[in-house]
């Protein structure tokens, strides 16, 4: 009878555990453990479903662009590229573009543009695009 009882406090302690949604974890920069999203998400679309979303970091003295492959897509894709980049509108030209293939995290390399307007810039290479929201 002690079994049953503690068989059946441990399934009703369950659904309070799973109920408490999980901690979110902070995107970090590679070698920037300290970054903080500046402006809107945008999100890429490829063939009618979301392909990744793209966001905008500050931290360590750089701008940074991140691009994430969302899990539908690499699940249902045997290979995907992905690109991301700070665009530098002060410049007119893409700083720290960084390309990879079948992962689900691209960050670009940090970037001076601090004191620039800028906005990440995430795309497929020949495909679909998207930016955020501009920030001085």
């Amino acid at each position: 009878m002690k079994v049953a009882k503690t068989a059946l406090a441990g399934l009703l302690a369950v659904p309070a555990v799973v109920g408490v949604p999980a901690v979110a974890h902070a995107e970090s920069a590679p070698g920037c453990s300290s970054t903080v999203q500046i402006g809107s998400t945008a999100h890429i679309n490829s063939g009618g479903q979301t392909f990744a979303s793209v966001k905008q970091f500050k931290g360590c003295g750089k701008n940074w662009a991140y691009v994430y492959v969302w899990e539908g897509y690499r699940n249902s894709h045997s290979s995907w590229n992905a690109c991301a980049a700070v665009g530098d509108n002060s410049t007119h030209s893409l700083e720290g573009t960084q390309c990879r293939t079948k992962k689900a995290a691209v960050w670009s390399l940090g970037t001076g543009t601090l004191a620039h307007c800028t906005q990440a810039i995430g795309w497929i290479p020949d495909g679909a695009s998207a930016k955020t929201s501009e920030r001085c």
